[in-house]
């Protein structure tokens, strides 16, 4: 009996809990079981991996000078190879046989080299352009010529030996007993006919002659360098040259009595210079702290104005006359708190291999251009001034109710004619002013944005420019060349294709390399002639490594924004191993712009913050908003102008409902968003605008107060006002949202992350909102980032995985490696030595 009573209860027992599992269960049927977010997936695509398996993806043409060739390098899995490429007989050929040069250079270094792995650095044509010189670093120690302490640890150094290579022949000969001249320091700026070179020294302008700078060039610390001082007057904050800009408090003192730069521009003739002195003594100070800095933390000051404030730095040319070594300053005022800024001349491409290039006015000896703007940036003139009276001259005039942008003006005939670019009437175009300033003719015109002057032909009267959107039923960011009459006819694009294009003319404007691809395309590389005719194909990136990988091309789309009309552009990127029938969470990465907006539209090399971290698990979208970005309509750039905290954050809610209508593997309801800098400000904004919408945030160096942001962004792009009293007196008004006003409305999870020497978004940013949370009794998460700017430096890599282990823990509901302090996806990448 005792027997059957036991079975009977156990019986019952067990009745009792199948009965209890099965309510559990039809309890929830609707709750979706916590996903695991795929780690190793997501760490196939780490920046160190990728860096081994994509390989060149654009050619980039090194013209020479004596003709209309160039050469380039271009590596593959096989291994880099480079090309002489002349256009004239539509011929590419190696510059040399790798295996050949290899076993060469293998007997005379006595190192082993082959073709697929042959160093060559610091490759460059010499004068005649019939040979190469090139460097190939060897395995043996050296001790180094310019060594100060023998005993230090660094006063070896590997061997370098230096070769020349005869093309015609296919000669190599070691250059033996090579003396290579040091890289141009940094602080040097050089006459157009090297006869000095100008730099500061504590706050003061000096100069030295040649001979004395090759001296230092060789060795800074030389006593015999001979240097004179041009200034007396100059102070810190108010000198001629470098300020100290990014150095805490113990590297002023130690650099102060050393060479710094001074950014001038010369005459072209090498008579007269100019330097852009600002007077930055009444603007107030900011701070940043290292705390981990060797030692003693050390303290950063630097001048800094916030929106509004009436402490404004004083812009001024100071013009020297180098001959007689003086100099006066030149009177520019036009508007209260004016900037004012030089032009320099464009660099021709055939010298990009000259690091000793001068830098020279855009002018010719009488006369430099400038432009200056009011403090509202709603005007801006363009002007120049005359070398020997220092009279300023206005030519031409932008006036507009938000604010206005300018270009550097392309001059005909040393300024007979001017070429300006400009917004005037809703769209950039260009237009032709004679040299007085006064409008000859508009040259583009039409519902499409012109983006910059590429060459000037003016025996032809020829204008080569860059322009988006003017080609139907293409993404209107695709980026095209165009060639005009400078009468506005003859308008003709040059490359066709619906794919972004990155153009690079030879100066002489007769031939273009065109690189282009999608975000969902190889990339490839042509080159064409001025009228748009290929010559021949150049290169096609091999992305077979990619691809073996698992690598999946994502997918460009288009939207309506908020208002229903709109268009905006966006890419979205899967999964690779993505599963039609699920449904996935879905996370924005965002940047608001005005500047910019996040969305590639050619292939690249950044995958983190969009392919990597869909593999975790996510459906990630980049997409466009009203006021994003300056390469579509007037009306379009400035839609944010008086609601810089908001103007962008509808059409971001908009683009993931619509997709989420249109496909069933995007769940509406689990929804993230990231962004650095103006996409940290935004995508706390989003949590906070749209608390029932946006369910988690990670937001990275926001600029979340813009009142405490620099003015010349704030001001710009939200607007200030502008307000003369009867008396005359001028006076500036700011006034602007800030997600800490905002903090109440926390619903969701927000990770906020900021570098703590961020010198140009201040940590005091999310500081105030972390704040606000506190104050309002908000749960959030706070990660300071020891020792980085506004960009986290060599902590990038672990504030990618502390991201991503935000949103799996909060969007797939996967806590797995909550109890793991090691990141094991960053550990396997670590060679462990000891």
């Amino acid at each position: 009996m005792k027997k059957l009573y036991s079975l009977l209860f156990f019986l019952s027992v067990l009745s009792i809990q199948v009965i209890a599992q099965t309510k559990t269960i039809s309890l929830t049927e609707t709750t979706q079981t916590p996903e695991k977010a795929n780690y190793q997936a997501a760490s196939r695509f780490s920046p160190n991996k990728l860096r081994k398996i994509i390989y060149s993806t654009a050619v980039d043409p090194h013209w020479l000078k004596m003709s209309n060739r160039f050469w380039y390098q271009f590596e593959t899995p096989n291994g880099k190879q480079w090309y002489i490429v002349e256009p004239a007989s539509r011929s590419k050929k190696m510059l040399f046989d790798n295996a050949k040069l290899a076993a060469e250079i293998t007997l005379i270094v006595r190192d082993p080299f082959d073709a697929q792995h042959l160093p060559i650095e610091n490759l460059k044509f010499a004068k005649d352009e019939k040979s190469v010189n090139f460097e190939i670093k060897s395995t043996i120690d050296e001790v180094k010529k310019d060594r100060k302490d023998k005993k230090a640890a660094d006063s070896m150094q590997k061997k370098v030996f230096f070769f020349n290579y005869e093309l015609a022949t296919n000669k190599l000969t070691e250059v033996k007993n090579y003396d290579k001249p040091k890289a141009k320091p940094s602080w040097g700026s050089v006459a157009p006919d090297s006869s000095a070179v100008i730099f500061s020294r504590n706050y003061n302008l000096y100069w030295m002659d040649k001979a004395n700078y090759l001296k230092a060039v060789k060795n800074e610390d030389d006593s015999t360098i001979v240097e004179h001082q041009l200034t007396k007057d100059g102070v810190k904050f108010y000198s001629y040259g470098n300020d100290g800009d990014g150095e805490n408090n113990e590297e002023v003192i130690k650099n102060d009595k050393k060479r710094r730069g001074a950014y001038v521009l010369w005459s072209p003739d090498a008579k007269y210079f100019v330097l852009d002195r600002t007077d930055s003594r009444k603007v107030k100070d900011l701070w940043v702290i290292n705390s981990v800095a060797p030692g003693r933390p050390t303290l950063e000051t630097y001048k800094y104005q916030m929106p509004g404030e009436k402490e404004s730095p004083i812009d001024e040319f100071v013009l020297f006359n180098f001959a007689a070594k003086t100099y006066k300053t030149i009177n520019t005022t036009a508007f209260k708190d004016q900037s004012i800024s030089s032009w320099g001349k464009e660099n021709l491409n055939k010298d990009r291999d000259n690091e000793f290039r001068p830098s020279i006015w855009l002018g010719d000896n009488e006369k430099f251009y400038f432009s200056r703007t009011s403090r509202d940036l709603k005007r801006i003139d363009i002007c120049t001034i005359n070398i020997q009276t220092g009279a300023v001259t206005q030519l031409i005039d932008e006036r507009f109710n938000t604010y206005v942008e300018v270009q550097r003006p392309g001059l005909i005939d040393g300024g007979k004619e001017v070429i300006h670019w400009s917004e005037r009437d809703g769209w950039g175009h260009f237009y032709l002013f004679d040299g007085n300033g006064k409008l000859k003719n508009q040259i583009t015109s039409g519902a499409f944005h012109c983006e910059g002057i590429v060459n000037i032909d003016q025996k032809n009267r020829v204008l080569y420019f860059t322009a988006n959107g003017r080609e139907a039923k293409e993404d209107p960011y695709y980026l095209h060349l165009y060639r005009i009459n400078f009468d506005g006819t003859g308008m003709k694009l040059l490359n066709a294709g619906d794919f972004d294009h990155a153009v690079n003319m030879n100066d002489e404007a007769k031939y273009f390399v065109d690189n282009f691809s999608r975000v969902n395309t190889v990339p490839k590389s042509v080159l064409l002639d001025n009228l748009g005719n290929k010559v021949m194909d150049l290169e096609t990136a091999d992305l077979s490594l990619l691809m073996a990988a698992g690598y999946k091309f994502p997918e460009p789309f288009k939207v309506k924004a908020d208002d229903g009309v709109t268009d905006i552009y966006g890419v979205m990127y899967k999964p690779f191993n993505f599963d039609p029938t699920k449904k996935y969470p879905i996370i924005e990465y965002v940047y608001p712009g005005p500047q910019t907006e996040a969305v590639n539209k050619s292939f690249g090399r950044s995958m983190d913050r969009v392919d990597r971290l869909a593999q975790f698990g996510y459906i990630v979208i980049t997409v466009g908003n009203r006021g994003g970005n300056p390469a579509r309509s007037k009306w379009y750039h400035t839609y944010g102008y008086g609601n810089l905290r908001d103007y962008g954050l509808a059409d971001k809610k908009a683009a993931i409902e619509q997709l989420a209508d249109k496909y069933s593997f995007i769940d509406a309801n689990r929804v993230g968003i990231t962004g650095h800098s103006g996409g940290g400000f935004m995508s706390t904004a989003a949590l906070l605008v749209y608390p029932d919408f946006f369910k988690v945030a990670v937001s990275a160096a926001g600029n979340h107060d813009n009142s405490i942001y620099n003015r010349w962004w704030s001001e710009k792009h939200h607007g200030v006002k502008e307000i003369v009293s009867a008396k005359g007196d001028t006076t500036f008004k700011y006034t602007i949202d800030k997600n800490p006003d905002l903090a109440k409305n926390l619903k969701g999870h927000l990770l906020l992350m900021h570098g703590d020497v961020d010198n140009n978004v201040n940590p005091a940013n999310s500081i105030r909102v972390a704040n606000a949370l506190i104050k309002a009794g908000k749960r959030f998460d706070y990660m300071i980032v020891p020792g980085q700017r506004h960009g986290f430096g060599d902590m990038t890599e672990y504030m990618f995985w502390r991201l991503a282990d935000y949103f799996n823990n909060y969007l797939l509901g996967d806590f797995s490696q909550s109890s793991n302090v090691n990141i094991t996806e960053m550990d396997r990448e670590v060679e462990r030595k000891q």
